[in-house]
């Protein structure tokens, strides 16, 4: 038998986080358990505490935490675009699972796409703005 939409929706709710060169496609699931990032533990794959508490916030801002289940894969970036990015993601699709959520995930800024990016480096410099070592003699 072939689940229709409808039915699918009430599975998961899926929703997409960027930030820098990061990108992260998180479920979650009402009825889940567990926090699965590329296929580790959340612990396991943030080595750093204060990244896992930012990969959960907007869960426990909302105090969901114990609720919801999430599988992100993730890539790109760094460890913090990263968790970033998931914190991103996990924000949308909870206000796609409660419309009522938007209010306060935007007022605490989870909402916002970060819009700063890596400068493109330019001809003549050495990166984007250093410039080569002025001598006198």
């Amino acid at each position: 038998m072939v689940k229709t939409t409808e039915e699918k929706k009430k599975t998961y709710f899926e929703a997409v986080g960027k930030r820098k060169r990061s990108a992260a496609r998180v479920r979650i699931f009402p009825d889940g358990k567990g926090f699965l990032v590329n296929e580790k533990e959340n612990k396991e794959y943030f080595s750093r505490p204060e990244l896992e508490e930012k990969a959960a916030s907007p869960l426990t801002k909302m105090k969901v935490l114990s609720k919801f289940g999430v599988i992100a894969k993730v890539s790109g970036g760094g460890i913090v675009g990263q968790a970033e990015a998931i914190r991103h993601g996990i924000s949308r699709a909870l206000v796609d699972f409660n419309p009522e959520f938007r209010k306060r995930l935007r007022r605490a800024g989870f909402l916002t796409r970060d819009p700063r990016k890596r400068e493109r480096k330019k001809f003549g410099l050495r990166r984007a703005r250093r410039a080569r070592q002025w001598r006198k003699r």
